[in-house]
Parts: C-alpha cells; sequence; structure tokens
C-alpha cells in the first residue's frame, strides 16, 4: 500500500480535531447510513458587531454566516445539527443566525444542553425539529437595553420593534402563542433583579417552545430520519 494511502486516515482525523479545536465544528460521516451531518456548536456568549473580551467563550457570527452559507451550497452535507449551550448575547447577531439557519434547505436538528438562553431561544427553535436534555434551562426575557440610553420615545420603539421581531420569529418556528410568550417574558416572580422566566426542559417542552425531551442519541436519530424523508420526496 503507498505511504500516502496510510497517512490519510491520519490527515482526516487531524483535519477533524482541528475544525472542532478552531471552529467547534465537525462533519459527522461514519454512521452507516452514507448521511454526511455537519455538527455545529453555539456556545458561550453570541458575539456581535464588538468584541466580547479574551476571558468570554464566543460564538463568533461573522465566521458562522459564510459557514452556514457553504453548508447550503454543499453537495456533500446532508444535514446540520446545531448544539447549544449558550448565556444569548448580542440580538441582531443571534437574530441573524436563526434566521440562516431557518431558511437552509437542509434538514436540521438542535439540541439544548446547559441552556439557551435570551437570544439562544429564537436559535433553539429555527430547526425543523428541537430537543433539549431534562437538565437543560431557557431564560426567556424582554430586550434589554446597555450603556447610555438616550431618554427619547424613538428609542423606547426601537427596543420594541426589535421585541417584536424576536417573538414574531420565534413563534412562526414553534407552538406557543405570542401571548403565552408576551406573559413569560414580562413574569415578575421568577428572576430576583430582572423579569422573565426560566423554563427547564420538560417545561419548555410543554410550554411549546421545544419540540421534544431528548439528548445527542435521540437528536441523530431524527436529523437521520429528516434526511431520508428528504431525500425520498
Amino acid at each position: 500500500m503507498p505511504e500516502c494511502e496510510k497517512n490519510e486516515p491520519l490527515d482526516n482525523k487531524k483535519y477533524k480535531d482541528e475544525k472542532i479545536e478552531k471552529e467547534s465544528q465537525v462533519t459527522l460521516e461514519e454512521n452507516g447510513k452514507n448521511h454526511k451531518i455537519h455538527l455545529i456548536t453555539i456556545i458561550g456568549e453570541i458575539e456581535g458587531h464588538e468584541n466580547a473580551g479574551n476571558q468570554t467563550k464566543v460564538t463568533k457570527y461573522e465566521l458562522l454566516l459564510p459557514q452556514l452559507a457553504s453548508i447550503e451550497d454543499s453537495k456533500d452535507i446532508d444535514g446540520v445539527l446545531l448544539l447549544l449551550n449558550t448565556m444569548g448575547g448580542d440580538v441582531e447577531a443571534g437574530l441573524a443566525i436563526a434566521e440562516m439557519v431557518s431558511s437552509l434547505s437542509k434538514p436540521t436538528v438542535s439540541l439544548v444542553l446547559g441552556g439557551s438562553h435570551s437570544i439562544g431561544v429564537p436559535i433553539a427553535v429555527s430547526t425543523d425539529y428541537s430537543y433539549i436534555v431534562p437538565s437543560g434551562t431557557m431564560v426567556i426575557h424582554p430586550v434589554r437595553m446597555s450603556g447610555m440610553v438616550i431618554g427619547a420615545p424613538q428609542t423606547f420603539n426601537y427596543f420594541r420593534e426589535v421585541q417584536n421581531r424576536i417573538v414574531s420569529f420565534v413563534c412562526e418556528h414553534c407552538r406557543i402563542s405570542k401571548k403565552r410568550l408576551e406573559e413569560l417574558m414580562m413574569e415578575t416572580e421568577v428572576l430576583t433583579k430582572d423579569v422573565g422566566s426560566v423554563l427547564e426542559g420538560n417545561e419548555a417542552v410543554e410550554e411549546g417552545i421545544i419540540d421534544e425531551i431528548g439528548g445527542i442519541s435521540q437528536a441523530i436519530q431524527k436529523l437521520h430520519a429528516l434526511i431520508d424523508a428528504k431525500k425520498n420526496e
């Protein structure tokens, strides 16, 4: 056997390891179904137009958007699995990611692990099907303002419009009603220093935000089923 063929499996493994380390992404293809699943992790803070800082784990949306575009254009990728453990972050960046994921023609599944808080909620529901582990949590609250705020009606109207965009997106991609989502956002008796709600795994499913309780096994099985259905159309 030529030396280059011997080294090919090692080179592929090294490439995958580097991709996981640098981009938190990898393509799963040794599954016996001839399906290539691209795995993307949304972790830490979703970074927007400003750097979050060297001590903060971040998901950089300016890197993720072109990668999602590449996935859509690739004939080699059959489906996408999102793993989420995020504290939220930049509203515009998070909503851009959610819109991008929801517009993919490839089957998509999300799995909320530790949590998918704040702007992580739209990302979690942007896929074709969503899971959350029993110990996972989702924090739902109104759009927050930081820094100096100009005391003018236009400022309030802007934040209200941003919040309406988020509410509309979430309600379009899961079973919760607009009225109920806004009730959870404005709850005053749950968070000690803020308004909003904390939903654990089963509660998120009961409220209609997440489709089902499950882990990595269920998420991958579901994605394979969606890919098979897509290919049989």
